[in-house]
């Protein structure tokens, strides 16, 4: 047995290269079982223990991201750094050049396992309340950024066998370079900094910046960019910077408040405003919600008229003033609308398109569709009830009033047509 060995022994060494691979071979076969061993025992192991810990196991960093798991592609680049010297006939340089590679991935890993905890602390964080008021991704992800760069310098300075202080001093005169490669990075840190400082935006608030054309929920908010849902569901990406330098408007208040403002303006027809007679009077004092105001507004006006004889002098209702007040004692009663705000009717400038009535009052929720409901419940209303008052609501001529217009001459005209197709058949 003895003999077959030293043979066997003396026929590898004639042949170096094949010594040379089989030591590879064996360097490559311990890294992969040193592998192995970290990942499917020390690496279980390990998340098995942290799993007993109730808000670490809860953790949705804990599910999507494993620290442990990144360190462990570490342990083979150690057992090559270690090993690759001890294969024989392999060149310094060979030698030198894959220990650095082996570096290099270390530092790699190194880089992405804290990368992937900055991941699994920015979603622990999340799950706090504040979080939305206070988001950290964007400083994060700047922690990140220099990490990338440490890694990079790691890496050139093991390549080029220099210090990363030395190449850190040599980078001071490409400052300048710097500066203006990473203007926008710098420019969305300050940004974000004033962003989280001011409580500008957060997450889940409604934002509108027509600039830009987002309109819609901000769901994300990172270093260089916001991200804005808008309600058509499209997505719109805001530069950090351009929410400090542009202006936008934020709907947080409203929300905040719990009520959302109408401002819309109802146009009447001036050519149907009049004085109301004794019988509009009393026929308007059927409504309930006028009888109050009618009594009390009777008294008013005949205390004031007791010493005026003279009837063009004298102050009477009109059919827009009482339908102004209709509206305003609409509006107090109705259940939708805010009487803890601001309630009015108003009138604005007379236009070409009529007297607008505006109205201005809160609704008592925010939300989209209820809202709108509201707002249509009581147009409806209003565009129903307006002819009891004698008023009309301006309505600009279509064509459909055109051609009744045609036809009603056509109609008034009709017996003068006919006498003269009488007479021309008499005088044919």
């Amino acid at each position: 047995m003895q003999e077959i060995w030293l043979k066997l022994q003396d026929w590898i060494d004639q042949y170096p290269w094949l010594e040379m691979l089989n030591s590879l071979a064996i360097l490559c076969l311990v890294a992969a079982v040193a592998y192995l061993i970290t990942k499917k025992v020390v690496v279980v192991g390990i998340r098995k223990l942290l799993a007993r810990v109730s808000w670490i196991k809860n953790s949705a960093g804990f599910q999507k991201h494993s620290v442990i798991r990144r360190i462990a592609n570490i342990v083979p680049a150690l057992v090559i750094i270690n090993g690759i010297g001890t294969v024989p006939h392999l060149s310094e340089k060979v030698v030198q050049l894959v220990q650095m590679l082996s570096q290099a991935w270390i530092f790699v890993t190194m880089a992405l396992a804290i990368s992937d905890f900055l991941n699994i602390f920015n979603l622990s964080y999340q799950t706090n309340p504040k979080s939305a008021n206070k988001p950290i991704k964007g400083y994060l992800q700047l922690i990140k950024l220099i990490v990338y760069i440490v890694c990079g310098l790691m890496i050139i300075g093991t390549f080029l066998k220099k210090d990363v202080f030395t190449l850190l001093a040599g980078f001071g005169a490409m400052a300048a370079v710097l500066m203006l490669v990473f203007q926008n990075t710098i420019l969305s840190l300050v940004a974000s900094v004033q962003i989280s400082s001011y409580d500008m935006i957060r997450i889940g608030d409604w934002i509108e910046m027509p600039s830009l054309g987002a309109d819609g929920t901000v769901i994300d908010i990172a270093l260089h960019t916001v991200t804005v849902q808008n309600f058509d569901k499209t997505y719109t990406v805001v530069p950090t910077n351009k929410l400090v330098t542009d202006t936008f408007k934020n709907w947080r208040g409203m929300t905040d408040l719990g009520r959302r403002r109408i401002k819309r303006a109802f146009y009447v027809d001036q050519s149907s405003v009049h004085f109301l007679s004794d019988d509009d009077i009393a026929r308007l004092k059927n409504f309930l919600l006028l009888e109050t105001y009618i009594d009390k507004k009777s008294h008013e006006l005949a205390e004031w008229n007791s010493s005026i004889k003279d009837l063009f002098n004298q102050r009477r209702m009109t059919n827009l003033g009482t339908f102004r007040a209709y509206m305003l004692l609409y509006l107090q009663k109705h259940d939708g609308i805010a009487q803890d705000q601001t309630l009015l009717v108003r009138q604005l400038q007379p236009t070409a398109q009529g007297l607008p009535l505006e109205l201005y009052c809160f609704t008592n929720t925010t939300a989209w569709v209820a809202y709108e409901d509201i707002q249509s419940d009581i147009f409806d209303h209003l565009f129903a009830i307006i002819s009891e008052f004698g008023l009309r609501a301006y309505q600009a001529p279509s064509g459909a009033d055109f051609q009744n217009i045609q036809l009603e001459r056509q109609e008034l005209h009709a017996p003068e047509l006919a006498q003269k197709q009488a007479k021309n058949t008499e005088n044919t």
